[in-house]
């Protein structure tokens, strides 16, 4: 019996790896960014009792093969209000647990900061409990910040823990 192999398409199908991986890589890290962001809409409506979905909304995801040829997979919000959900504000996120990925060290404000009561469209008191004063006829609420309501990390953690295993 014999056998004959073409080399050529052996040295062809062999060239073609890289590519390959590289494409099996890149479909990989869409489908995990894209259920990273899945999740992470589905924390953010779970949580919020008083939202217009505008921050569900504002959640993004992108693909890229970075200069050094690494495929790169990010989820994020150009919303500011994301931010300050994920890691809370002033003494009251800093005090509240959180999981926080490496390199990530925020740094909080130690002091209260006033709010106009005309440029929020919610009663603070009544969602959140902030004390309003009156200071020369003008109404604010007086906050001290509001405690992490991580929705990015845990969405990111769930998914790499069960899903992305699969």
């Amino acid at each position: 019996m014999e056998v004959e192999i073409d080399v050529s398409k052996v040295v062809d199908n062999i060239m073609k790896l890289p590519e390959l991986i590289q494409n099996a890589m890149w479909d990989a890290t869409f489908d995990i960014v894209e259920l990273v962001q899945t999740r992470a809409v589905d924390n953010l409506q779970a949580s919020m009792t008083h939202s217009t979905g505008e921050l569900a909304q504002s959640l993004k995801y992108e693909v890229v093969v970075d200069d050094s040829n690494n495929v790169v997979g990010r989820v994020w919000s150009d919303n500011a209000v994301a931010t300050y959900r994920e890691l809370g504000t002033g003494i009251h996120g800093q005090e509240s647990p959180k999981d926080l990925p490496s390199g990530i060290s925020p740094a909080y404000r130690q002091t209260p900061w006033f709010i106009p009561t005309e440029a929020v469209d919610v009663d603070l008191n009544a969602i959140y409990g902030m004390p309003k004063v009156t200071i020369k006829g003008k109404e604010f609420y007086i906050s001290q910040g509001q405690p992490a309501r991580q929705f990015l990390v845990p969405a990111l953690r769930s998914v790499l823990d069960g899903d992305a295993e699969k």
